[in-house]
């Protein structure tokens, strides 16, 4: 994977250079530290222009979509200086995105994990281990 340059601070100039991959599994070892269910790094880099990976992880609770997606942020702020390009969905919602750019983060609650099915819409994009999901360094 080509290392990219992603900012920091929109509109400031800071420049943290990241590989899509590691970012991806920052985030899914974000998503893991607060008890998501069912992570799945997906790898549509060869499927489409606009990412590179998708991680989908499912939440037991409204509430606890909500907590993920925090955690996703200040994890990836604290750790590599990093802010979401974009954020859809809020509080009593059933699905957040958290959107780095190269790397979208899919947050839902379980039942609309099942009615949207984005596994089933990406099927054909390979799979990235869990085992190499890295835990953010702290």
């Amino acid at each position: 994977m080509a290392i990219r340059d992603w900012r920091g601070q929109i509109g400031r100039g800071r420049r943290c250079a990241i590989d899509s991959l590691d970012l991806a599994r920052n985030v899914a070892g974000a998503v893991m530290e607060k008890k998501g269910d069912d992570v799945v790094i997906l790898n549509i880099g060869t499927k489409t222009s606009f990412a590179d990976y998708f991680v989908i992880a499912s939440a037991g609770s409204e509430r606890q979509v909500k907590a993920i997606a925090g955690h996703i942020e200040e994890s990836l702020k604290k750790e590599h200086g990093l802010r979401p390009l974009g954020l859809e969905g809020s509080a009593g919602s059933s699905w957040v995105l958290v959107d780095y750019g190269s790397v979208v983060a899919h947050i839902f609650h379980a039942s609309a994990r099942h009615y949207y099915d984005l596994d089933g819409l990406w099927f054909d994009a390979p799979r990235v281990a869990m085992g190499e999901a890295q835990q953010p360094a702290r």
